[in-house]
C-alpha cells in the first residue's frame, strides 16, 4: 500500500523527535544521529569507526536509553567466546534435559564495543544472527526479535591486539560512520557541563519497540521509481569497475542501500525517494564494503575517495514527485 503524506509527515515528525532526544547526550551530530536512526529503522546495523574519547559508546547507550526496549553491552576482548556472546546449552538435573540459556544478543539495542578485539571465531558468531535476526544453537533457531540493532565500535589507531573484521562480517553493516570532534561552540558547552559525566543517563525512553516496527514497515513501501533504482545500481556496478578497487559492492550492499534511501525520504517528509537521497547515503553504505587495490591503498586513495569520485562522474536522473 502507497505511503501517504500523512504517514510520511508523522514518520518525519517522529523521526526528527528521536534525534533531538540522542542529542541530548551527543550534541552537534544530528546527521551522523541520524545516520544510526535510518540504520535501526532500515533493520540494519551500524559501524563507528574513531578516536578515542569522541563519544561512540555514549551514542550508542544514549539511542539505547530512547528506545524502551532491552538493551545490553558487550565488550569484545581477545578471550571472548562464541557461546558469551550468542549463548548456551545448560544441562537441567531437574527436569533431565538441556535448557538454552540466553546471551547478551538477544536484546533489541546491543553495543558490541571495540568488536575488533575478539577473535575471528567471536565475530563470526555474529553473522547469522546480524543477517537474520536469528540464533542457531544445536540445529535450532532462536529469533532475537524485532527491532534488533548492533553497534560496533572500533579504534583505528590502536591496532595492537586486534582483529580485522572480515569483508563478510563488513557487509553486515548496513551504515560505517564516524563522530569525528565537536566544533568550538559545542566543544565549549561540554566543558562547561564536565560536571556530567554519564551524558547518555540525559536520554530518557520515548518510543516503544512497537513503534520502531511499524516505521520500518512504513518505510518498506515507499515508492521508488526505476530510473532511481537505475542510478543507485550503476553506482554499484562502478564500483567494481573502478581502477582502485579489486573487490566491488555486493548485492547485498546495492539492497542495503535501497532499503536506506526509503527510510531517509520519508525523515524528509517525503512519500518517495530521489537520487539526492541516493548521494545523500552512497558513502556510508557502500565505501567500507569496497576493498581497495593494495598499491592504490599505498598511495593514499581512500574507499570514501572512490564512491565520492563515481558520484561526480555518474549523471543522476531527473526526478519528478510520485
Amino acid at each position: 500500500m502507497p505511503v501517504t503524506q500523512e504517514q510520511a509527515t508523522w514518520f518525519a515528525d517522529a523521526f526528527q523527535k528521536l534525534v533531538a532526544n540522542v542529542d541530548k547526550a551527543i550534541m552537534g551530530k544530528d546527521h551522523v544521529i541520524r545516520l544510526v536512526l535510518t540504520a535501526l529503522v532500515s533493520d540494519g546495523h551500524v559501524l563507528l569507526e574513531d578516536y578515542p574519547g569522541t563519544g561512540k559508546t555514549v551514542l550508542a547507550k544514549a539511542l539505547a536509553n530512547t528506545l524502551d526496549g532491552t538493551t545490553s553491552r558487550i565488550q569484545f576482548t581477545p578471550d571472548l567466546l562464541p557461546s558469551d556472546v550468542t549463548g548456551v546449552q545448560i544441562f537441567d538435573q531437574g527436569k533431565g534435559r538441556f535448557e538454552f540459556h540466553k546471551g547478551p544478543i538477544f536484546a533489541s539495542i546491543v553495543l558490541a564495543d571495540e568488536i575488533n578485539r575478539a577473535s575471528p571465531k567471536t565475530q563470526s558468531a555474529l553473522l547469522e544472527v546480524m543477517e537474520e535476526g536469528v540464533v542457531t544453537i544445536d540445529g535450532e533457531g532462536h529469533s532475537v526479535g524485532a527491532p534488533f540493532l548492533v553497534i560496533a565500535t572500533q579504534n583505528p589507531v590502536e591496532q595492537a591486539g586486534t582483529y580485522k573484521l572480515p569483508e563478510a562480517q563488513l557487509d553486515r553493516f548496513l551504515i560505517k560512520t564516524t563522530l569525528g570532534y565537536p566544533d568550538s561552540k559545542i566543544a565549549v558547552s561540554l566543558l562547561m557541563d564536565s560536571g556530567t559525566r554519564a551524558r547518555a543517563s540525559l536520554v530518557s525512553p520515548i518510543i516503544k519497540p512497537e513503534s520502531i516496527v511499524a516505521m520500518s514497515a512504513l518505510a518498506s513501501e515507499v515508492f521508488v521509481d526505476e530510473s532511481v533504482m537505475n542510478y543507485l545500481n550503476d553506482i554499484v556496478e562502478a564500483t567494481r569497475a573502478h581502477r582502485d578497487v579489486i573487490l566491488g559492492v555486493s548485492m547485498r550492499g546495492a539492497m542495503a542501500l535501497a532499503r536506506a534511501i526509503k527510510t531517509w525520504a520519508l525523515t524528509q517528509g517525503r512519500t518517495y525517494a530521489t537520487p539526492d537521497d541516493v548521494r545523500d547515503l552512497a558513502v556510508n553504505v557502500l565505501a567500507h564494503r569496497i576493498i581497495l587495490d593494495p598499491e592504490s591503498e599505498f598511495a593514499g586513495v581512500k574507499a570514501e575517495d572512490v564512491v565520492s569520485r563515481i558520484l561526480v562522474d555518474i549523471e543522476p536522473p531527473a526526478y519528478r514527485a510520485a
